[in-house]
């Protein structure tokens, strides 16, 4: 096992200024072009009823700020944490609030909705802030926030078709010593990294709060299907590290490793209204 840490500065990667003025839970995606792909959560309000669209950045290299290229899933209904995947020729990003809405598309510009569709999945279970994981050549994981006993937990789908998902079960949970509980659940943006045969699951948990904004906890495994039940220290899965991030994605080139973080603009952030990164290194 290796432990994750943020090995230097935040720096500015992307800051939307023509269609928001801030950036919160996003996505990081290499695009057909060859260049790198930023949609992300915005508004002017920040408020979280009016995040109607994405914002969407481009840039050919991470050490280099974001191009502003304009808005993404401008559909009138809230649009939430997308998470892109590619597949053959096709890019495909799941997004929330619940239910869960998929939109297709094979250049990043031009978007198409279609039909996703979850089997089994128990009430509550998936209402926001999807990520999908390849784990084979044929097979996909998601994970979505959800509640489960009225508590904050991560759920698990797999697919073969990036269409239809079948819920196989709540890969992380939290027990009743959980230090956070709020009605929406504490636990947010899931991101699973394979790494060296064992997985590694960052999430932000929080409950909007200065203190716990940029709290991102960072728990290992060797099944992506179970990282345990958190009780915050009293019994149960501990966290390996946590990570002073918001919504990370944790992104690599050429042999590299970096994080990002995020968010509102009168929470914590390093730099307001930013989507920041810095390298990720690992002992």
């Amino acid at each position: 096992m290796k432990i994750p840490y943020i090995a230097d500065e935040w720096n500015i990667l992307f800051k939307p200024e023509k269609h928001g003025n801030y950036v919160n839970d996003h996505t990081i995606v290499k695009g057909p072009d060859g260049n790198w792909h930023l949609f992300g959560i915005t508004s002017f309000g920040g408020h979280s009823y009016e995040e109607r669209y994405f914002i969407h950045g481009k840039g050919e290299h991470l050490d280099l700020p974001f191009s502003e290229e304009g808005k993404s899933i401008d559909r009138g209904t809230l649009a939430w944490a997308p998470c892109v995947i590619g597949k053959d020729e096709n890019y495909y990003m799941f997004y929330g609030p619940s239910p869960t809405s998929l939109a297709v598309s094979f250049d990043m510009y031009e978007w198409y909705g279609y039909k996703v569709t979850l089997n089994n999945e128990p009430p509550m279970a998936a209402h926001r802030d999807h990520f999908v994981l390849k784990v084979d050549e044929n097979e996909y994981l998601m994970y979505v926030v959800g509640v489960h006993n009225k508590k904050g937990a991560v759920s698990c789908f797999s697919s073969r078709d990036l269409l239809t998902w079948d819920f196989k079960g709540f890969a992380l949970t939290s027990g009743d010593d959980a230090p956070l509980k709020p009605g929406w659940g504490a636990m947010e943006s899931p991101f699973v990294l394979k790494k060296d045969g064992l997985y590694y699951l960052f999430i932000t948990y929080t409950d909007s709060s200065e203190k716990t904004y940029n709290d991102t906890l960072v728990f290992c495994s060797a099944d992506p299907l179970d990282f345990g039940e958190y009780n915050g220290g009293c019994g149960g899965t501990m966290p390996i590290t946590r990570l002073s991030a918001h919504a990370p994605e944790i992104i690599q080139e050429n042999g590299k490793y970096y994080i990002t973080t995020c968010g509102w603009l009168e929470k914590p952030v390093p730099h307001k209204g930013c989507v920041c990164i810095a390298a990720l290194d690992w002992k």
